[in-house]
């Protein structure tokens, strides 16, 4: 089952009364670096930190009473954690969530704070199997955090509000982890505007998507290493691999320092707190791993803001 721009739609009816509509904002020193239009798509700001939310709140009115009843598992390493704990805390809906050890305190806290149960496992190529075991043992819904035709439905609003704000944008620079975000802007983006150019990004360290490409199909990942814990996923998932293959643009890589440089340049030119997620369009823009025309407009996505204090102080200090 693929997504289309009429699930995008029905979705934002869904998620539009429960979530934020989050600021687009120009960034003239991305621009004058660039040689382009920039803007941000700060959804640092939305509800929970992240975007994730958009298609947590969507997948969770989806549901069927059994399963609401079941209660759903679903795994994560802090943001889709946090989001489908408070989508499914809004619709009275039990959920146990599998989170690396490696996951950060403050994302946990969250986690734990919106109610859900969290487990851990050693990291995050164990949470399947973690997940796997919840699911015999207890019934629950296994709720995919990405591999999801609603949430990618519900991650596709971003790109409908973007469109809204910036109708003549040329090109929309997306983080990629499991490939939820990118798959549900793709679908809304090359609907509303077809030349638009859809480029995601991915750290070196967790590049599953992009060895999903080159191979055609999902590569599970060994060794996860990259200090943005939002682009971890262990696995690309087959629902946006497939939309990511039809409708992506490219997909990049880049090392850790090019994430932090995008992370320092957002707190020091834009003002805006990110986590490393959420810093990766822009310091993919920055190194000219994304490469745009002169005077073409482009938006980043900056992701998420969930950070750790000492991380984003570690980041901050180079």
């Amino acid at each position: 089952m693929s997504v289309a721009i009429a699930d995008v739609e029905r979705a934002r009816g869904v998620v539009a009364p429960v979530l934020h509509r989050t600021p687009i904002l120009s960034s003239r020193a991305l621009g004058e670096r660039i040689g382009a239009s920039a803007f941000l798509k700060a959804e640092n700001f939305q509800r929970t930190g992240s975007f994730k939310p958009r298609g947590a709140v969507y997948a969770v009115s989806r549901l069927s009473a059994e399963q609401r009843a079941a209660g759903i598992v679903t795994m994560s390493a802090g943001n889709a954690a946090q989001a489908i704990a408070f989508a499914a805390s809004t619709a009275r809906v039990k959920v146990t969530v599998a989170m690396p050890e490696t996951a950060p305190q403050t994302k946990v806290d969250a986690t734990r704070g919106y109610g859900a149960e969290v487990v851990f496992a050693a990291d995050m190529t164990k949470l399947i199997a973690l997940v796997e075991t919840l699911r015999s043992k207890t019934g629950a819904y296994f709720l995919h955090p990405y591999d999801d035709a609603a949430m990618v439905a519900g991650h596709g609003t971003v790109a409908l509000e973007i469109l809204e704000d910036v109708p003549d944008a040329d090109v929309l620079v997306v983080g990629v982890g499991g490939g939820g975000l990118i798959a549900g802007v793709a679908t809304a983006a090359k609907a509303k505007r077809p030349g638009a150019r859809v480029i995601g990004v991915e750290p070196a360290g967790a590049n599953a998507m992009r060895r999903a490409l080159d191979a055609g199909v999902p590569v599970r990942l060994e060794r996860i290493d990259t200090i943005a814990d939002g682009l971890a996923a262990p696995i690309a998932g087959i629902l946006p691999l497939e939309i990511v293959r039809r409708l992506v643009d490219d997909v990049v890589v880049v090392d850790d320092a090019v994430i932090a440089e995008g992370v320092r340049f957002l707190a020091q030119r834009a003002k805006l707190v990110a986590e490393p997620a959420g810093g990766a369009a822009v310091g993919a823009l920055l190194a000219g791993a994304v490469r745009v025309r002169p005077g073409e407009r482009v938006v980043a996505i900056v992701s998420g803001g969930n950070v750790d204090a000492s991380r984003l102080a570690d980041i901050l200090r180079g």
